[in-house]
């Protein structure tokens, strides 16, 4: 998968692919003749027809796409497979001139609103690097029964990247927070696809985004950040619906109230504030927005129908993550959930980081297997072996992962 993708291009569509990537070709004049660079092409992605085979395409316009869930693998989510969401028309990417780019903070709780080029972040604020999870709030939405409506995304709409920018904290701080501050707005260009107003401008109570774990970022995994994940400045925070982690980012407003912007209303990315029978019809007062992700888990090796020989160990690995909280426990089940094997599990390489767990086990016999995954956060909140409260757009859903292996 690796080496295909990054195969060296040949000829002409090397030279166009080069022509138009965000980032200068350094030194390209002193290339052998007939030298072609590697496939960068993933930064410049532009639509759904673009997308490798390995993705699965929900949605076309919008651009909505993920790719299996063993692909999931790495510590650090390349960004050729991380999952894609946008809400509404992608931005004319050809076309931005980073070097104009500007990013303003303004609202009724901001006491000196100010506009930013992407230069002067980079230069008047200490820049961090953090790994972030970012997981839509609908991952998994496919699991639920009965079926939600909206994008059917199966346990790939998560990855956690290397993010690279400044604090959102210390850019709002550099404004002023008035002491009646309430919640954040953020903004982009992304049109609705109507062609007018917004597509979606969600935000954060203002207390999160005065911790230190959220960026207003200029790359991922070290590199410009991809089109298809907001260049080239994205606000990204970690543990939280993703749809808070506007792309193409121009701006955040200081709010005095809840934020009411573009899918801020319910039901959008939010649940009902009391339990419900599943497909019970709920009014929108009584639904709560979503702040925080929950404990969840994934299994991204083996892949799923993997053939084994009795007696050969099975090694089986994968991340889990918690929103704001850390995971404090990994386990996994092969007789459907009556017995549970703990696994080891490294610490967050920072706050809402994803954690790596693994656990080589026996399979006792021939036969067909489903290995279960189930996380603790460090609150002792444990995710449901069956699936978790129903809510009418098919939020946080959290059951186990499962995987089939077949033992010969």
């Amino acid at each position: 998968m690796a080496i295909d993708r990054r195969y060296f291009l040949k000829g002409a569509v090397a030279s166009s692919v080069a022509a138009m990537l965000p980032v200068n070709w350094v030194f390209a004049a002193n290339r052998p003749l007939g030298f072609v660079p590697l496939d960068i092409s993933s930064l410049t992605w532009q639509s759904a027809s673009q997308l490798p085979d390995y993705f699965h395409v929900l949605n076309t316009n919008p651009v909505n796409a993920q790719p299996a869930e063993h692909m999931l693998d790495p510590v650090t989510t390349p960004a050729d497979v991380a999952f894609i969401r946008w809400n509404g028309k992608l931005p004319d990417f050809a076309n931005i001139d980073p070097q104009k780019w500007t990013f303003t903070v303004d609202g009724e709780s901001c006491k000196n609103p100010k506009t930013y080029t992407l230069a002067e972040l980079k230069s008047r604020f200490t820049h961090h690097t953090r790994k972030l999870t970012i997981e839509c709030g609908g991952n998994s939405r496919s699991e639920f029964y009965p079926n939600a409506k909206g994008n059917q995304w199966s346990n790939a709409a998560v990855f956690c990247a290397e993010w690279t920018g400044v604090l959102v904290r210390d850019v709002l701080k550099d404004c002023g927070v008035k002491d009646d501050a309430v919640y954040t707005g953020h903004h982009g260009v992304d049109k609705h696809l109507s062609g007018k107003g917004p597509a979606i401008s969600r935000g954060v109570p203002i207390a999160a985004a005065l911790e230190d774990d959220a960026l207003i970022a200029w790359a991922m995994n070290g590199e410009d950040i991809p089109y298809m994940h907001g260049y080239p400045l994205r606000i990204v925070f970690g543990g939280r619906p993703g749809s808070v982690s506007h792309k193409s980012a121009t701006g955040i407003s200081i709010r005095n109230q809840v934020h009411d912007g573009k899918k801020m209303a319910a039901p959008a990315y939010s649940v009902p504030d009391y339990p419900v029978a599943p497909g019970e019809k709920v009014a929108n007062k009584d639904f709560d927005i979503i702040e925080e992700m929950i404990v969840k888990s994934l299994i991204t090796y083996p892949q799923t129908g993997t053939e084994i020989k009795l007696g050969q160990p099975l090694e089986v690995r994968g991340h889990a993550w918690a929103g704001m909280r850390d995971v404090k426990k990994m386990e996994l089940s092969f007789d459907y959930g009556a017995t549970w094997h703990q696994t080891s599990l490294t610490r967050p390489a920072n706050k809402t980081a994803w954690q790596q767990w693994r656990l080589s086990l026996d399979l006792p016999k021939a036969g067909y297997y489903e290995i279960w995954a189930r996380a603790t956060d460090d609150q002792g909140v444990t995710q449901p072996v069956v699936q978790p409260q129903w809510n009418p757009k098919g939020y946080l859903f959290n059951g186990c992962h499962r995987i089939a292996v077949r033992v010969v």
